[in-house]
């Protein structure tokens, strides 16, 4: 465990997988992207669940075969091919449909995110299991924060070229060569990735006879675990930033001017909050901190929110999307790291996909939060997001943290 060139494969990974996907940050440029085409409110939220979300169930079914699985790498490899090809599509189709088939534009950009997603869901249990066997407790957390470190770095050169070219280049063939020339950088992620010297896992668990009876058995686990039932809860109540999150940049837009530099510079300090805290979760990390690191990002998410409502300048959502870049790191690291020293090592991939496969209904959060901005107001959604936020900062006073 712990070899350096596996950590290495790890960050170029990260780095490369962030120039890739800043290049549709749902806080940012995907609301722009959607709302050049006619989408609307209500789309706007379902399109940024799409691509943050995966398919939550089958992550549940991803796990009930991974459980007896000695080695990840091959089930890992055909997934980070799907999300390849998805991304293609989506620039391929912004190029050639654009204006002149904006509800097909719609269509495919969604259907893009669907299959990215949707192969995430399986994605999402071979990595963290990957992981979880090739690191140990504690230098996971170094690993992971310095993935993040660089994946931020990766994201503010992205965001860098991206407001460039939103600047120079007309709409909406400059968001079709975003996603075109990404897909070709986060391919060397997947690759290096791909490459991952994994070792074999002693400890497996003999899979069920069919899925029905893998489900039975997950939820009397989930049932007995209230340890598990409170780090569920915490998280998943920890995504309610997302309430408000995608429509920021829209309220934003009613008050400042939004062209590519002042794109640019939102995503970049976001990177920057996310690359300079990383510094800040990995010391906790390292030294057994996770559940201080849940107590600070749910105080930093709730200051942003804040922030939100007042509004009004450019500066100020500067602040907001730094404070949302460095509790948004914060959180993954936490998160995973919690939930490996919790889980039995031979119901790993069980353990992930319940709380994975709950958790991940937050991500769908923009969906709630598109319904309700069209029905009421920004101030509305802004309080109602806070509200939530002390829900979960209260809960996570109760987690385990050995």
């Amino acid at each position: 465990m712990d070899k350096k060139l596996n950590h290495i494969k790890n960050v170029l990974h990260g780095f490369f997988l962030a120039i890739g996907t800043t290049i549709a940050e749902p806080n940012t440029i995907l609301p722009l992207i959607i709302s050049h085409f006619g989408g609307g409110s209500v789309l706007i939220g379902l399109y940024s669940a799409l691509l943050k979300g995966g398919a939550v169930i089958v992550q549940l079914y991803a796990a009930f075969h991974a459980q007896s699985y000695p080695h990840m790498q091959k089930y890992l490899r055909r997934v980070f091919l799907v999300r390849f090809l998805a991304w293609f599509f989506i620039g391929i189709s912004i190029v050639t449909l654009g204006n002149n088939h904006p509800n097909l534009t719609l269509f495919c950009i969604g259907l893009g995110l669907f299959l990215f997603s949707f192969s995430a869901g399986f994605g999402a249990i071979y990595f963290r299991e990957t992981v979880a066997k090739i690191f140990t407790h504690k230098f996971r957390g170094k690993s992971m924060a310095t993935r993040q470190f660089f994946a931020a770095f990766a994201s503010i050169i992205s965001g860098a070229a991206a407001g460039y070219i939103l600047q120079t280049q007309e709409a909406p063939y400059s968001y079709g060569i975003l996603f075109i020339v990404s897909t070709f950088l986060m391919g060397i992620g997947y690759t290096a990735f791909g490459l991952i010297d994994e070792p074999i896992k002693e400890k497996i668990s003999k899979k069920e006879k069919s899925f029905k009876e893998f489900l039975k058995n997950s939820y009397k686990l989930l049932k007995a675990d209230k340890v598990l039932q409170n780090q569920i809860f915490t998280f998943f109540f920890a995504y309610s930033y997302l309430f408000a999150l995608p429509f920021i940049i829209l309220d934003a837009k009613q008050s400042i001017t939004l062209d590519g530099n002042a794109i640019g510079t939102l995503i970049t300090v976001q990177m920057i909050g996310a690359m300079i805290s990383n510094l800040i979760w990995g010391r906790f990390s390292a030294r057994g901190l996770n559940k201080l690191i849940v107590h600070i990002i749910l105080s930093i998410f709730i200051v942003a929110i804040i922030l939100a409502l007042i509004g009004g300048h450019l500066y100020i959502y500067m602040a907001i999307f730094f404070l949302i870049g460095a509790a948004a790191d914060g959180s993954r690291i936490a998160s995973g790291n919690l939930l490996v020293i919790i889980s039995p090592e031979d119901k790993r991939p069980i353990y992930t996909a319940l709380k994975t496969n709950i958790v991940s209904l937050g991500i769908f959060f923009p969906i709630v939060g598109g319904a309700i901005l069209s029905l009421t107001s920004f101030s509305f959604l802004y309080i109602f997001t806070i509200t939530l936020l002390i829900v979960s900062l209260v809960a996570s006073f109760y987690l385990v943290d050995k």
